[in-house]
């Protein structure tokens, strides 16, 4: 049977004519999947008995349930979702004085293989649905409510999977979660990380992305950068840089560079200089992130005054610049940590 959430209300609305029902429903029907966000058909109070009959007999509602849910001892909540065909995907909510943030999923798995990152030691498995993320999205909203007293400011994708590699799916969930008709955020809430997918990125351009987006960079020498990131072979430093310019020229934006400093790899002062050179081709402000060490890998954070010169430099050269704490690390919900230990 087709997954219900895969319509649109046209396409509801088609078939409640088909089955003699009334249009007019559709609207209502809607409004429970994706404002409510039931997990049954039977939750959908307002329609009758029979309509709710119909709907089960022709649809199915997956909605991700949560498998285990672990807080750090920052109040950083980690979630694994488990899916309607058991596989498990994780999403992280990280407070702050007086907002939370949702790092959400958008493959299981991943293909990249960043030699720094646990989810690229699962390879992929598929892709997420659209239905599927704005689902992890809505509980973790939900969930924030609940724990903090408020829903969620902000929501990035940059939990397992490479969005751009799902594109299609990606941009209906965002749409979603930013239409009246689902979570109603505003576009500028939410950040897309990518590894640097230079077509599709060139293509967010050209599809007036109103989104953040955010490169995961990590190093701008060409050299260092394909053995953190293999992807670099593919999109190296120089098309990228080009599609990052298209990008900002074309949607006005400054983009995000995220940049994992690692000890005696990318925290030089050759290491920073290049980095500065790369990010005056377009508006951008630089994150840098603090490594988190996992069992699969053996690279170390830098040291204070290693950090301290390197971010001083960027500083100088009139960069942007901030250092992002990490936070969840005791549950494996750092950045780079994502990997569904539970399916062990």
């Amino acid at each position: 049977m087709v997954e219900i959430k895969s319509q649109t209300k046209a396409e509801i609305e088609a078939f409640l004519a088909s089955k003699g029902e009334q249009k007019f429903r559709a609207s209502q029907i809607y409004e429970w999947l994706w404002k409510k966000g039931v997990k049954s058909f039977d939750e959908m109070s307002n329609l009758s008995k029979q309509t709710r009959t119909v709907l089960a007999e022709n649809f199915t509602l997956n909605v991700p349930t949560i498998d285990t849910k672990l807080t750090s001892s920052d109040k950083t909540v980690k979630l694994a979702f488990r899916l309607f065909d058991d596989t498990l995907v994780e999403g992280v909510i990280i407070p702050a004085t007086d907002r939370t943030t949702a790092c959400i999923s958008s493959q299981v798995g991943c293909a990249i293989k960043c030699s720094f990152c646990a989810t690229g030691t699962l390879g992929l498995k598929r892709n997420l649905t659209a239905a599927e993320i704005y689902d992890q999205t809505f509980i973790l909203n939900q969930l924030s409510i609940e724990s903090f007293g408020y829903g969620l400011s902000n929501i990035v994708l940059m939990g397992m999977g490479e969005p751009l590699h799902n594109y299609k799916n990606v941009m209906q969930a965002i749409a979603m979660i930013t239409s009246p008709e689902g979570m109603g955020m505003s576009p500028q809430r939410l950040t897309l990380s990518t590894s640097g997918l230079v077509p599709q990125i060139k293509q967010l351009a050209d599809d007036g992305f109103k989104c953040n987006l955010a490169i995961s960079l990590h190093s701008a020498d060409e050299e260092s950068r394909t053995n953190l990131m293999i992807i670099n072979k593919a999109h190296p430093l120089d098309t990228l840089r080009d599609a990052i310019s298209y990008f900002a020229k074309k949607t006005g934006s400054r983009v995000t560079m995220e940049y994992l400093i690692l000890k005696d790899l990318n925290d030089s002062m050759e290491h920073a200089k290049k980095l500065a050179i790369f990010c005056r081709a377009f508006p951008s402000k630089i994150n840098i992130i603090e490594y988190n060490e996992t069992a699969h890998s053996t690279y170390k954070t830098t040291t204070p005054e290693r950090l301290k010169n390197f971010v001083g430099y960027l500083e100088s050269k009139n960069m942007i610049v901030n250092i992002r704490a990490s936070k969840g690390k005791d549950i494996d919900a750092a950045c780079g940590q994502l990997a569904a230990k539970n399916t062990e």
